[in-house]
């Protein structure tokens, strides 16, 4: 069963998911609907979802329009405080027009433009607009999907320059707003998520390089990243976890 706090409560759980259309946002919704603790499951996504389960309310949002992340926020707080948001809104490539450099003599500006408005930016806008309706009374969680390759410490091959320092970028992002958060809402834990090498439409054109064994499917990597957020207190705030368990240097 999916526990998103381990305390027993009597009121209905309210859970965000932004990127919902994707593989793991749609995998964690999924798995979410099951939780007899969660009384609605706001999906966000510009592309909708076909699930009919009377715990989701779809939400519209397009990451090139701030104005529909405002008007998604009015709609969230008219159910009340939220307790658990999880962003899962990323960008790897976008067929050929882009794809993670190999050396420095690929980097397109346009591309790092990409590359960072939707995986430093944006989640930046997320926590800018979402955070202010968590609840400040009980644990609250503000997830979002990092990678591992935007540690600085654990770069050992080189290349996807874009894609490695918008991840980076969003790591001191976390950070930063987990110190400022805990002022406001010492209960709230904000973290970042590395899911592991997962199946999905993104990562498609690199599967070849990796063994049967590391390539997860969705609804493996949304159930183990459910299950870290659940071993998580205000303590773990600021830091980046992968789908393991085990916490990923800055």
């Amino acid at each position: 069963m999916i526990r998103i706090n381990s305390m027993p409560h009597t009121y209905g759980k309210q859970v965000l998911i932004l990127g919902a259309s994707g593989a793991i946002g749609h995998a964690l919704t999924r798995l979410l609907i099951h939780d007899p603790e969660v009384a609605t499951i706001f999906a966000a996504s510009r592309r909708g979802i076909q699930n009919a389960n009377s715990k989701i309310t779809q939400l519209y949002i397009d990451c090139e329009n701030e104005e529909s992340l405002a008007k998604a926020v009015e709609q969230c707080r008219q159910a009340g405080p939220l307790d658990m948001v999880i962003n899962a809104i990323g960008l790897l490539q976008d067929g050929n027009s882009l794809m993670p450099e190999k050396g420095l003599r690929d980097i397109r500006s346009e591309n790092l433009k990409k590359l960072f408005w939707l995986n430093s930016i944006v989640p930046a806008l997320i926590m800018t607009h979402f955070t202010p309706l968590m609840a400040q009374d009980r644990r609250t969680i503000f997830a979002t999907l990092s990678a591992r390759v935007g540690s600085i410490g654990d770069n050992r091959k080189g290349g996807w320059y874009g894609y490695r320092a918008s991840k980076a970028a969003l790591n001191q992002l976390i950070k930063t707003a987990s110190i400022e958060l805990a002022f406001r809402r010492p209960k709230l834990i904000c973290v970042g998520l590395h899911p592991g090498t997962v199946r999905s439409r993104m990562s498609e054109p690199f599967l070849t390089h990796y063994n049967n064994n590391d390539i997860f499917s969705p609804e493996f990597a949304a159930q183990a990243l459910l299950d870290v957020l659940a071993t998580l207190t205000p303590s773990h705030s600021g830091r980046i976890f992968a789908w393991d368990g085990q916490e990923i240097p800055p």
